[in-house]
């Protein structure tokens, strides 16, 4: 398949950016394709990945992909793990067949973060970004970082109103990722650990999410959807999608269903009734 083989969107899609951590650690390089194909098809501009995702499979895969479709107008967003005084990317160059990167995160907070200026003045990037950062640290990183990236749901959120209104004062971009909680807020994990899942995989994500303040936003995710009939997928994308000052939302999956229902969610537009899954101001 050729980029012109694939139907064209009306329009770039800027709030739904597709997250790679998926590719090459739970789906395999076909179906890969398949979803980085949908995404392209439905007008998606925004794919994010890190050296850190499949221990590089998640670059070379996307880096097989931009080499057969040769997409245009698209933004390749990698990340790098400290530390950051002697940083090298030509790894991710080599496996994302670039000569330059789009936006580079720093993965996340680490001491020689402060230390880093002449090591990215070097690098082939043209833009860079934070990723899992406070606003001390956003702020203490200076003007160079424009965009960030923080964990951002209904159950756990590393965006406060603070941090959002930093990022407009200096024109900061903001990505969130993980509107599902990594499967949290679907429920389907309320029985134990479901085998094969991003929790299994990762078991550090459990103590992220599986605590009592996550449980009751759960507890009140599942009572509205019960409520009103729509699934609590469908709410929690259209919680995260929805809210104010966030610049892209990254989507993850596995099949191209997963994207589909974050279009959905992003047509479901009723304030009030997404105001219900709000426990408190912080929310």
């Amino acid at each position: 398949m050729t980029t012109s083989d694939i139907p064209s969107a009306l329009e770039p899609v800027r709030r739904i950016g597709l997250g790679c951590v998926t590719l090459g650690r739970e789906i395999d390089e076909t179906d890969s394709f398949a979803l980085l194909d949908h995404a392209l098809a439905r007008g998606v501009t925004h794919f994010d990945t890190a050296a850190a995702y499949g221990g590089g499979a998640s670059e070379t895969i996307l880096g097989k992909w931009l080499a057969s479709r040769k997409p245009e107008g698209i933004t390749i967003a990698t990340k790098i793990l400290p530390p950051y005084d002697r940083i090298d990317i030509t790894p991710s160059l080599k496996r994302l067949g670039a000569e330059q990167i789009d936006l580079l995160y720093l993965h996340q907070w680490h001491d020689t973060a402060l230390q880093a200026s002449a090591a990215l003045d070097r690098l082939p990037v043209r833009r860079f970004g934070a990723s899992n950062v406070t606003l001390d640290q956003l702020r203490a990183l200076g003007p160079r970082f424009s965009v960030i990236q923080n964990n951002h749901n209904l159950a756990v959120s590393d965006v406060t109103a603070a941090l959002r209104d930093y990022c407009v004062a200096n024109d900061i971009a903001i990505v969130t990722y993980s509107p599902l909680g990594a499967g949290f807020l679907t429920g389907k994990h309320q029985n134990g650990v479901q085998a094969g899942s991003r929790f299994e995989i990762i078991p550090g994500h459990q103590q992220v999410y599986f605590h009592d303040k996550a449980y009751q936003r759960l507890a009140r995710l599942e009572a509205v959807a019960q409520r009103t009939g729509h699934s609590q997928a469908h709410l929690a994308l259209a919680w995260a999608l929805h809210q104010p000052g966030i610049d892209t939302v990254l989507v993850g999956g596995r099949t191209p269903a997963h994207l589909d229902q974050a279009f959905a969610a992003l047509e479901f537009d009723d304030p009030a009734l997404l105001a219900q899954l709000t426990l408190d101001a912080d929310a």
